[in-house]
């Protein structure tokens, strides 16, 4: 009989314990979604990005603040093509691994709290490393003319 009260018991103690690391790990799950700075917003439905990207504008020009901010959230291995502005980019990383270029430059690796200035009419690139997500703030000016795109950034340049 006290085997069998033991048996319940410990049976009882194990149940709360794995439902406690349950809850721990849903948790920490949440937590983690949370600590994204900005919304993902809206996937990019455009023929600028390869694979997947999703863009939140979170600053639209207005007559007292003549720029623009971007949240960019890239999936792994998506990227954006080649492209240039001419007033210049700032870029802010907030999350993940990423990759930028410029023509003619070697790609850099970019991460968590990493910061590009982009000269203006500077061709280049940026997006998610093959295998993690990437996301950064993309600020513009935009009292210059909109972004120029050009060609898609093929896969031996993305890779080397």
């Amino acid at each position: 009989m006290k085997k069998a009260s033991f048996l319940t018991s410990l049976s009882f103690v194990i149940l709360i314990f794995s439902n406690s690391q349950l809850k721990s790990q849903t948790q920490k799950t949440m937590q983690t979604e949370s600590k994204t700075l900005f919304e993902k917003g809206e996937k990019v439905k455009n023929e600028n990005f390869i694979g997947t990207a999703y863009l939140k504008m979170l600053v639209t020009n207005d007559p007292e603040n003549p720029i623009t901010v971007g949240n960019v959230t890239f999936e792994p291995g998506a990227r954006n093509r080649w492209h240039k502005h001419p007033g210049g980019q700032i870029l802010l990383v907030t999350d993940g691994i990423g990759y930028y270029q410029e023509r003619g430059q070697a790609k850099k690796i970019l991460r968590k709290g990493d910061v590009i200035k982009c000269p203006p009419n500077v061709e280049h690139w940026h997006g998610a490393s093959i295998d993690s997500h990437f996301s950064h703030l993309a600020i513009g000016n935009s009292d210059k003319e909109a972004v120029i795109w050009l060609q898609p950034v093929t896969d031996a340049e993305y890779t080397q």
